[in-house]
């Protein structure tokens, strides 16, 4: 198929057209030529002010698949991710079966193979994600698993987690792990502050996360290896990042959009939507987050993409499962709160900074390159519930009016755009 997509402005540090606004020609997958203007009878893409970027990459997300396929399959949370600018996922392995073998990983890219986005598996870190056995992370990577964690269920254990980072140092591995302390705040509904007293809820204190990552910085300077934080929530844990990384070890880190646009004040209405874990913290955090992305200390952004069924999250506040979905609403959460980040940032944000991280594709927007390319522009927009494409709704965006469309994705050959 060949594409022509009309006056797009290019967001790409890497390219020697950066901050240029061109015609772009793709043919059977491959950028064929980048000019001030084209004529072709290609398939026509034009937007107004649109901007294109190399490809999202988002690195925490659940697909569900297998297991739990009423709440995501892979197939619709592909769907999701496209519709989303993502060209990329990493799949969570908290799935039924669990993604702790290389027969798991080897399944869930067979049945992405034909989809428009690439999904990469994420392996377990421990058998069964117990956090009591290591499971089998060299079998993994060679059958494709793109880094390992217990996704929502954190190694606990820092004598195991110390072998999972010497182990993965065999093959240039990554870890990813969520920094939460199970035995602190165990049953915390919420940040545990004065919205959580005002409210009646047991908290979870900060520290839960803190100390975990404290610990788990310790631990990567000890084994010298490659670890990354997601879900980072609060103000003293990117102070402890920013001592790692100021001493040259090797750790990176994500935030959530959400841990961006909300805090614990927004849950004065018990929306079940916005039970989380890692929990909303509080303000002043919040706020620390945004200097963190804007300051450049925050290296990606990750949707931690968790759909629940309608079951789950109707119910009483207690009884709530947490997570919410965010693969379709990443970027315009993210552009509404932080809008002086602008299209270059956004792209690092969002592409770049996890691909160098991970060891992806750079997708550089050049001449004679694989085409891997989200299409997107700064307009508002309001999230209805009939525009959703994952399975589930536990989103609390609905309704609410967001700075930033993404009108679709180009890669493996195939153009996916959003209705």
């Amino acid at each position: 198929m060949n594409i022509l997509l009309r006056q797009v402005k290019i967001a790409d540090t890497n390219s020697t057209h950066n901050g240029s606004t061109k015609d772009i020609l793709i043919a059977d997958g491959k950028i064929v030529a980048i000019e001030d203007s084209i004529e072709t009878d290609a398939l026509l893409v034009e937007t107004d002010n649109g901007i294109v970027s190399p490809g999202w990459v988002d690195i925490f997300a659940h697909f569900c698949d297998p297991g739990f396929e009423y709440r995501e399959t892979i197939e619709s949370g592909a769907a999701a991710a496209a519709a989303g600018g993502f060209t990329r996922v990493f799949a969570l392995p908290n799935t039924n079966p669990l993604v702790h073998n290389k027969s798991q990983v080897e399944y869930i890219i067979q049945r992405s193979q034909n989809l428009g986005i690439t999904v990469h598996p994420l392996g377990a870190i421990t058998k069964n994600t117990e956090g009591k056995e290591l499971a089998e992370m060299y079998d993994m990577q060679k059958s494709g698993a793109i880094a390992f964690t217990d996704g929502i269920h954190p190694v606990q254990s820092a004598g195991l987690f110390l072998k999972a980072l010497q182990y993965i140092k065999a093959f240039n591995g990554t870890i990813i792990q969520v920094p939460v302390d199970k035995s602190i705040g165990e049953h915390g509904l919420m940040h545990e502050g004065i919205i959580s007293t005002q409210m009646g809820l047991p908290g979870i204190p900060a520290m839960a996360e803190e100390l975990i990552i404290a610990r788990d910085i310790k631990l990567a300077r000890y084994a010298d290896s490659k670890l990354h934080f997601t879900g980072v929530t609060s103000a003293k844990s990117l102070e402890y990042i920013k001592r790692g990384k100021d001493a040259g070890l090797q750790i990176t880190c994500s935030v959530t959009p959400y841990h961006l646009f909300f805090c614990d004040e927004d849950l004065q209405d018990y929306d079940t939507n916005l039970k989380l874990n890692p929990p909303l913290r509080s303000r002043s955090d919040m706020m620390a987050l945004r200097n963190a992305v804007l300051n450049g200390l925050v290296d990606c952004i990750a949707t931690h993409h968790l759909p629940q069924n309608w079951d789950a999250k109707t119910i009483e506040f207690e009884y709530a499962k947490n997570g919410m979905i965010g693969l379709q609403t990443a970027y315009a959460a993210l552009n509404t709160v932080l809008p002086e980040l602008g299209s270059e940032r956004i792209c690092s944000l969002l592409s770049l900074n996890a691909r160098k991280i991970f060891g992806l594709p750079d997708a550089v927007i050049e001449k004679d390159r694989e085409a891997e390319i989200t299409i997107f522009n700064n307009y508002a927009f309001v999230l209805k519930k009939e525009n959703i494409v994952s399975k589930s709704l536990n989103s609390p965006f609905i309704n609410t009016s967001l700075q930033g469309q993404v009108t679709g994705i180009i890669a493996k050959g195939k153009i996916t755009l959003n209705k």
